[in-house]
């Protein structure tokens, strides 16, 4: 009898000794797979802050686009022509006559 109790306190020490490992095994993997997920965490708040100024980037570049079409219908229009040809070039109609004062 005194061969079975060693045995069997054997086995009960194996077993602690075995749940042991396998929860310390189990805590490592919970705390690497934390690490992990708190790293990914960090990488997408960076990706939705770079994101966010894409789109911020892409608000001005549409606002830009707008206001490079409608200068391009302004300068197509007569009324900016002949000021262009006016101010820039010193043009006049034939029939004008033009007064310039002294300086």
């Amino acid at each position: 009898m005194a061969g079975r109790k060693r045995v069997a306190y054997r086995k009960r020490v194996q077993n602690r000794f075995s749940m042991f490992l396998v929860t310390l095994v189990v805590v490592l993997i919970l705390i690497l797979v934390q690490m992990g997920s708190l790293e990914l965490q960090r990488k997408i708040d960076v990706k939705a802050t770079e994101a966010a100024s894409l789109e911020a980037q892409i608000a001005a570049e549409l606002e830009r686009e707008q206001e490079i079409i409608n200068f391009g219908k302004e300068v197509q229009t007569k009324g900016y022509i002949e000021n262009v040809a006016r101010e820039k070039l010193g043009l006049v109609y034939e029939d004008e006559i033009l007064f310039k004062q002294k300086e």
